[in-house]
């Protein structure tokens, strides 16, 4: 089992239609932690670590989003994996 560690920016209509909420519930339910948060310019931002099977659902899951979601965009950089997180959790937006 491959640990991995992504950072995703999801650009579209991505805020205002649950979609920090419905990523909460897919990353819970596989075993991901980290966070998701609305970004002031009106992206999303994950980050995503777990099993490398696992954090690849969560990236194809926000590929698509949820049914009022329209994504156009998800850019994934990979980064060194570092056990940061103990649990998955929408952040407040990041106003700065």
């Amino acid at each position: 089992m491959k640990l991995v560690r992504a950072r995703l920016i999801v650009e579209g209509r991505v805020q205002g239609v649950y979609f920090r909420a419905n990523t909460v519930t897919i990353a819970k339910t596989l075993g991901v932690s980290g966070f998701v948060m609305n970004k002031p310019d009106g992206t999303v931002e994950a980050v995503l670590e777990g099993n490398e099977a696992d954090v690849k659902k969560v990236i194809g899951w926000c590929r698509v989003g949820p049914p009022r979601a329209r994504v156009d965009t998800v850019n994934v950089k990979w980064e060194d994996f570092k056990s940061e997180f103990s649990d998955f959790t929408a952040l407040t937006r990041d106003d700065g």
